[in-house]
């Protein structure tokens, strides 16, 4: 496991952490009950569902570039929000980088 796999890991566990206290305390319903209590924390559900949108277009795109099947994580990003975009990065951390080196110039004719 590199350093990035690592640190992500960790934002994971403690993200699922957090999250399983909120349900514990408020249960699934009353989770997203307490989301529409006022306007600021309905601002932060928008706010939340824009980037969680605008992340599952990258990792879509992304997974088709590297042909590997994004939709386990998609799954998991409507499910559980965050959980999903951290395991599709750790995931494709731990493959090998493309290099961009190995591309040959092409040669300029007269």
């Amino acid at each position: 496991m590199n350093r990035k796999q690592f640190v992500l890991s960790a934002v994971m566990i403690a993200f699922l952490a957090q999250e399983s206290y909120a349900i514990v305390l408020y249960g699934y319903i009353g989770f997203f009950r307490m989301m529409f209590a006022n306007f600021a924390s309905f601002t932060a559900l928008v706010d939340l569902i824009i980037a969680l949108v605008l992340i599952l277009a990258w990792m879509r795109d992304d997974a088709q570039q590297r042909k590997v099947s994004a939709i386990p994580y998609l799954i998991l990003t409507l499910a559980l929000g965050s959980v999903g975009p951290l395991l599709y990065l750790i995931r494709r951390f731990a493959e090998p980088a493309q290099s961009t080196a190995t591309v040959t110039p092409h040669a300029v004719g007269n």
